[in-house]
């Protein structure tokens, strides 16, 4: 509050004495306030799996997804306001495009995050402008290897075996922590991240607020999970 008050909180580029960027930590509470998405990487791929949340009824679901597809081979989804993760997820979506095009072979995954991630490092860094209030989660596979990254509202990114963001994401990361297992298939990671998710939500849980994406290693190809394909792995 007394950072408050001198103002320290008024520019994404201004330090409290103490060594904060204040609009850097209240982005960073939104992404908590978002609902969250688990990613595994998997012995035979990786997978997310997203809450949507619960929408107005009138919405129609399949406009309200929270896992996009960047290229054919690489996944991403967010946690936070949604509408600045779209501005990224267009951008590298067209990077990808253009790499295919240049180079006549798909992009890494790691230069998908990097780019995410150097962009929200910029926005940090610069007057007149806000930081991105969202995290992404980016998985994928390359060389029948599968990759799991998240970026962060700092510009960091890093590579998991599990993840969560969002809200409750401690929670849901120390369930990881002790059932995550490094010869887990798709479907168990699946199995799994329901599990997770019908524990720490509660009698709020619902079948048809998640999306549910994986890509295997065999081909390496996104695949999006039906309404009936998700009710049968809860």
């Amino acid at each position: 509050m007394q950072h408050q008050v001198m103002g320290y909180d008024r520019s994404a580029t201004m330090f409290s004495p103490d060594g904060h960027l204040l609009q850097v930590e209240y982005a960073e509470k939104t992404v908590r306030l978002g609902t969250a998405s688990i990613g595994i990487n998997c012995a035979d791929g990786v997978i997310i799996v997203a809450d949507k949340g619960k929408k107005d009824s009138l919405i129609i679901s399949e406009s309200a997804d929270k896992i996009y597809e960047i290229d054919n081979h690489i996944m991403s989804s967010a946690a936070g306001i949604v509408s600045d993760a779209r501005v990224l997820i267009n951008h590298i979506r067209l990077i990808a495009q253009q790499h295919r095009v240049t180079y006549d072979y798909p992009i890494d995954i790691e230069s998908t995050i990097k780019e995410i991630s150097d962009i929200q490092q910029q926005y940090t860094q610069h007057p007149g402008v806000r930081p991105f209030g969202v995290a992404l989660i980016v998985g994928g596979v390359e060389n029948k290897r599968s990759r799991l990254y998240t970026s962060d509202i700092t510009g960091n990114y890093f590579e998991y075996t599990a993840i969560a963001i969002g809200e409750n994401d401690e929670k849901i990361k120390e369930i990881l922590r002790k059932e995550y297992k490094k010869d887990m298939k798709v479907e168990e990671a699946v199995k799994l991240s329901f599990k997770i998710f019908k524990s720490v939500l509660g009698d709020k849980f619902d079948a048809d607020r998640f999306n549910v994406a994986y890509i295997k290693s065999e081909d390496g190809k996104f695949k999006k999970m039906s309404k009936d394909e998700i009710k049968k792995h809860v």
